[in-house]
């Protein structure tokens, strides 16, 4: 039996203590390491996830032009997978771990019956769909109607911490490979690297070991809305 606390099943705050215990009771907690496949289309059709730490990549592959496009990165408190839960269909995704990765296991069917019997987990599940949702869509609005210097601009401004604005730290974007940055805006690592090079020349960013820090916000935003 697990021993999770309501502060570790956030954002599900307001869940009632007996379906804490309940989670507690058949839950179970997976870990992934960095770098390796972590659950994928058949898990998924039973389980349901909910990351508690590290990083996971979700995204799509293309084995003829060795391609690929993240379609999410999810963090701790994020959600895996949505989609699954309600239609029951299988999602033909791959998953990969970028940091070493634990997440909690919940059999599908339980997630099913706490929709329709839980008004507390409806009121966490329902708007963090929308959220995906709206991701998704502004995911594809990006890729066809903006260059890829503006998708990286976007990027890192959605990522921005401005609850810390002496910091500046990236989110989940926080020492993460350029690859895995030119992945999420569907573009190479090397014309990433480019774009990050002139932001640094213009005295925007700080680059160093790859971490990434923005130094000038508002000439960011600037620039990003310049160039829309």
């Amino acid at each position: 039996m697990l021993n999770l606390t309501q502060k570790q099943l956030k954002p599900f705050d307001g869940l009632s203590d007996r379906l804490v215990e309940e989670i507690n009771r058949i839950g179970i907690i997976r870990e992934y390491p960095k770098r390796s496949m972590a659950m994928d289309s058949d898990d998924t059709l039973r389980h349901f996830y909910i990351i508690l730490e590290g990083r996971l990549k979700v995204y799509q592959y293309n084995p003829k032009n060795n391609r690929e496009q993240t379609l999410y990165l999810l963090g701790p408190h994020d959600m895996f997978d949505v989609l699954t839960v309600l239609d029951g269909q299988r999602h033909e995704v791959m998953t990969e771990a970028i940091d070493s990765v634990k997440a909690l296991e919940l059999p599908i069917e339980k997630v099913r019956e706490w929709l329709d019997t839980n008004p507390a987990f409806n009121r966490v599940f329902f708007p963090y769909l929308a959220k995906q949702m709206r991701h998704i869509e502004e995911l594809a609005t990006d890729l066809s109607l903006y260059d890829t210097s503006t998708r990286l601009m976007k990027l890192i401004l959605k990522n921005l911490n401005f609850k810390d604005p002496l910091k500046h730290h990236l989110g989940l974007l926080h020492n993460l490979p350029h690859e895995e940055i030119a992945s999420m805006i569907g573009t190479v690592r090397h014309v990433v690297n480019r774009h990050l090079q002139q932001l640094k020349r213009e005295g925007i960013l700080n680059i160093e070991r790859k971490r990434l820090a923005v130094n000038d916000v508002k000439k960011l935003l600037q620039k990003a809305e310049d160039e829309r």
